[in-house]
């Protein structure tokens, strides 16, 4: 790929969905391009190029931007967030919200599903305690290839392979031919919508929560912090933010701060202390 087709994808990628592509990433492109291209009818990339260039596809434009946005999950990743959920998060706020018995709860960034599905989970397996309590969780992503098959809840085996302990897979889903759907009643539970986090969230509504992990790193410095202004205006003042183990807000913003002893957990720098770690 020459240096005028690089620079010309990877700027269209970045207006559109605030991803960063280096040249050391160019094989991504090429990797994930191709195949655009052939559905398309097209050659090759150069092919690719030059039709956006002078046709301005818009059909083509979103393929490009979904091919380059579709990032692999899996579930329960990284586990210790979702331990912090139960064990910390979820018994603090059962208590401060005890008035409303309402939480919110945005998965940002939700790929295939599998993060919004294990919180689901571990809601179900708790829910001696959440007995008239109404927990809504939203779900988004730029990619609405990805959101309708998180819609279906159906997994391959290798999917559910990856982090799924046995005994939920065996209590939560049904074999469907060679795939796994996940229950209908916990599929219900979680509102998938399409959203770019370059726009505004003030659409979604507030939240008690938010998970944003693994998606800044794709982003550049000031992405990040207007991505982190837009969750700061929707997330309650004693609201938690999750970023992923590799990400920060140190030098990026000072509207959060670390909760401390909390890997991973962030709340509002001038808000109401998030989670007591007495």
């Amino acid at each position: 790929m020459n240096v005028a087709d690089f620079e010309m994808l990877s700027t269209l990628v970045k207006e559109r969905s605030g991803l960063v592509l280096t040249q050391e990433k160019s094989y991504l492109l090429e990797t994930r391009l191709m195949p655009v291209a052939r559905r398309h009818g097209l050659k090759g990339l150069e092919e690719l190029c030059q039709t956006i260039k002078q046709k301005n596809d818009k059909v083509l434009i979103e393929d490009v931007t979904e091919a380059m946005t579709t990032n692999e999950s899996l579930f329960f990743r990284d586990q210790k967030p979702f331990d912090q959920f139960q064990n910390v998060v979820l018994p603090q706020l059962l208590v401060a919200r005890a008035a409303t018995r309402r939480i919110r709860i945005w998965s940002a960034a939700c790929s295939s599903g599998q993060e919004p599905f294990s919180l689901c989970m571990l809601l179900k397996e708790m829910q001696a305690k959440m007995a008239g309590w109404k927990v809504e969780i939203v779900a988004t992503d730029i990619s609405p290839e990805m959101l309708n098959k998180a819609k279906a809840g159906l997994y391959t085996q290798f999917e559910v392979q990856r982090g799924l302990p046995i005994q939920l897979l065996v209590k939560y889903f049904k074999q469907t031919g060679d795939k796994w759907q996940l229950d209908a009643g916990l599929r219900s539970m979680v509102t998938f919508r399409e959203f770019n986090l370059l726009d505004h969230p003030r659409i979604l509504g507030n939240f008690d929560l938010v998970f944003c992990r693994n998606v800044l790193i794709y982003f550049d410095q000031p992405t990040k912090a207007h991505v982190l202004k837009g969750i700061s205006d929707v997330l309650s003042k004693d609201g938690v933010l999750y970023l992923g183990g590799a990400e920060t807000v140190l030098g990026v913003t000072d509207m959060f701060k670390p909760v401390v002893g909390q890997r991973g957990m962030y709340q509002h720098a001038d808000g109401v202390p998030a989670i007591k770690t007495d």
